[in-house]
């Protein structure tokens, strides 16, 4: 199952803003008329019923929504960015990596977030006019569009959870108390991802149970493949611990299900909380008089009620099966997220520096105003002058020592420097 991936996306910038005139006869500068660019495409997670892993994210990694047009004269406002639609299955966590906490946890199908925002359209010239200023040289550009990098996680969405080690007859179960057809064979690991079920027992009773693969000792600090499984027993109401009572395998059923507690324990103290019951499978193999022993020695020492069945002959699987949707039925869903965050936006801060000769000038806000400017056009350029000004960046220049004639780089472009 690929059920983690690491995904970089970029929102489409907003369109730039025009600088335009009314172009009508005998008014060849007929007042500003510039109109709005459009605005960026968002790209957004879409939860699916009808995917069950990550794979579609295993080769393409990177995604970019639209960028919106420029706006045209006539007030003609850019065309917008096309939207950007990811799906994703059901039980899909997604994370902003390098941070903590939950952005988005999708529980139903047709669920819909926007990760990242197109960027706003930058308006036209015309929006500047005013009383003493009737034609502006100058518009304002498109806003960047959102970016992050994400971490998608699936977790499985399932009622109930068959855990239990290698080689208990946990597929076997769910192979008979669902229509789920799992890779079932005497031998360990046979099942490598987890596989879901849908257990129907009459009109209108039904759960879903998931078969969570082997876990070993040590999975909870990642021996095997344990940690990768532990992860999906998260989401699941309750839990089904098979052990084989026979001891077909060489081990103590008693103390399987210690060892397999302690490692649930120590992965989460959500999965430690969570209900449990505890079926003996495989009581087929030995005599009534051992099984009895057994299972008053297990639901002794452990003060839980043991169920006994058989995959083999399906000896008690129907009382199992209305005992688990009679439990699952009592216990609230659970709310994985307990600790929603939003998506951290950074910001690149106005940096003035000397470096080699040259001063150099940069920072989103610097972008936005310089983009804006028509270098051709006194006012456009005494706006920028006066923005220069009042950030305090022409004094930061001047602490650094600049002289008329020294270059400046601003955002790529050199200019001589006079004061």
């Amino acid at each position: 199952m690929f059920d983690t991936v690491t995904l970089q996306l970029k929102a489409g910038n907003g369109g730039d803003g025009h600088i335009g005139w009314r172009r009508e006869k005998y008014e060849p500068k007929g007042g500003p008329h510039g109109g709005d660019g459009g605005k960026g495409g968002s790209i957004f997670l879409v939860g699916s019923s009808n995917l069950n892993s990550l794979i579609d994210y295993r080769y393409k990694t990177k995604f970019k929504a639209e960028n919106g047009s420029n706006g045209m004269n006539n007030l003609k406002t850019g065309k917008d960015g096309a939207d950007l639609y990811l799906y994703v299955p059901l039980g899909t966590i997604v994370r902003q990596a390098g941070y903590e906490g939950v952005l988005y946890d999708f529980k139903e199908d047709g669920e819909t977030f926007e990760v990242v925002k197109g960027g706003r359209g930058g308006r036209g010239n015309w929006h500047f006019r005013t009383a003493t200023r009737q034609a502006p040289t100058f518009m304002e550009p498109g806003r960047k569009g959102e970016e992050a990098s994400i971490i998608l996680e699936l977790k499985l969405i399932a009622d109930v959870g068959l855990v239990g080690f290698p080689n208990v007859g946990k597929s076997s179960l769910l192979s008979i108390m669902s229509a789920a057809k799992p890779k079932i064979a005497n031998y360990h690991f046979t099942t490598l991802e987890p596989n879901l079920g849908v257990c129907k027992i009459e009109d209108g009773k039904s759960f879903v149970i998931a078969d969570i693969p082997g876990i070993i000792e040590g999975a909870s600090e990642g021996a095997g493949l344990g940690f990768k499984f532990l992860k999906h027993i998260e989401r699941v109401k309750l839990l089904v611990h098979v052990l084989d009572v026979s001891g077909s395998e060489g081990r103590d059923p008693l103390d399987d299900y210690y060892k397999l507690r302690t490692e649930m324990e120590s992965f989460s103290d959500n999965i430690a909380k969570k209900e449990e019951i505890i079926v003996l499978n495989k009581s087929d193999l030995i005599s009534a008089e051992e099984l009895e022993e057994k299972k008053a020695e297990i639901e002794e020492k452990t003060g839980r009620k043991a169920f006994v069945v058989s995959a083999a002959t399906k000896a008690g699987i129907k009382e199992l099966e209305y005992k688990i949707f009679e439990l699952n039925s009592t216990i609230k869903n659970f709310e994985l997220v307990q600790n929603k965050t939003t998506l951290v936006q950074k910001e690149n801060p106005t940096n003035v520096y000397y470096d080699n000769g040259i001063y150099y000038i940069t920072g989103d806000k610097v972008e936005f105003f310089f983009r804006s400017t028509d270098f051709s056009e006194p006012d456009s350029v005494r706006r920028f002058d006066n923005f220069l000004e009042s950030e305090g960046i022409n004094a930061r220049l001047e602490k650094l020592g600049v002289e008329d004639g020294d270059t400046v780089d601003i955002l790529g472009y050199q200019f001589e420097h006079w004061d």
